[in-house]
């Protein structure tokens, strides 16, 4: 079975998780046997202000970024095969990198950089408060290191592969729209991985989004329009907001951009106004 046009390749994010758990066992490796927990904190701040690290990290964000930029202008152009604005597409991506693209591509890895130079911060940070806890209730400070020792590289490598999930899409998502803006086009369809049904990892909400026409200007908020309830019948809240898709934390949906409006099967689901309906295409054309 064919991977849809629009679907990420994984191969980008394989690769910019494997570089990012390279430095979680650096990380890892900064803390070796040591059995005070000021002296962990001290090596992961010396470990996240130094030089190499830094350059590390504009690396591998570069990488990844660049790797989308190409990965998604090669899906445009494919696009721009079977439609009538072919000529016009083409003429956007050789044009690619003047002006506000490239100062967008650029952006994008300084935020991807700065994002994974927060790793050993927002672990040191988590050590601390564990730290602090357990010396409140008397424990010695060598078996909280020992603890520290034991939890570390699996709560390392789990955040490093948070980053890698969630900052993929984001990027992706944010190269997308920026090509559509640019060709005027102003919607996309919600997608799934694994279709309208998901693939069994798929978040109900996002589920229900799949299929769903969105306007690049008004980001739906998917856990208000299908929400979820506890066992106590109460309305779990809203902490996501309004995002598009493949823009919130562990989400692997995709926006597929509407070229052309001859490829959809009318009647669509839309959203517009803060709720879904169902339109015939002559209804469409008039929002």
């Amino acid at each position: 079975m064919n991977q849809p046009l629009w679907m990420p390749k994984r191969t980008i994010e394989a690769a910019f998780r494997r570089a990012l758990l390279r430095v979680a066992r650096g990380m890892v490796r900064s803390i070796d046997g040591t059995d005070d927990p000021v002296l962990i904190a001290v090596a992961l701040e010396r470990f996240s202000q130094s030089p190499e690290f830094a350059r590390l990290s504009e690396a591998i964000a570069m990488k990844m970024v660049t790797g989308l930029f190409d990965d998604t202008g090669r899906t445009w152009r494919e696009a721009a095969r079977n439609n009538g604005k072919g000529r016009e597409i083409y003429e956007v991506l050789r044009k690619e990198l003047q002006g506000t693209r490239g100062a967008r591509v650029r952006a994008l890895v300084r935020e991807n950089a700065a994002l994974i130079k927060t790793l050993p911060k927002t672990i040191a940070d988590d050590m601390a408060s564990y730290t602090a806890r357990e010396a409140m209730k008397g424990r010695r400070a060598a078996d909280i290191a020992e603890e520290i020792q034991r939890v570390f590289p699996e709560k390392t490598r789990a955040r490093a592969e948070l980053i890698a999930r969630t900052q993929v899409s984001m990027a992706q998502t944010d190269l997308v729209r920026s090509r559509a803006e640019d060709l005027g086009l102003d919607w996309y369809v919600w997608r799934a991985c694994g279709g309208n049904q998901g693939d069994g990892r798929t978040r109900t909400s996002h589920r229900h989004m799949s299929g769903v026409l969105v306007r690049w200007s008004d980001p739906p908020a998917p856990e208000d329009l299908f929400p979820r309830y506890g066992a106590d019948g109460r309305r779990y809240s809203n902490k996501l907001g309004h995002y598009h898709a493949g823009c919130c934390p562990n989400c692997r949906c995709y926006p597929e951009p509407v070229v052309d409006l001859d490829v959809l099967k009318f009647p669509m689901r839309v959203y517009q106004n803060g709720r879904i309906e169902r339109m015939q295409r002559k209804h469409f054309e008039g929002t």
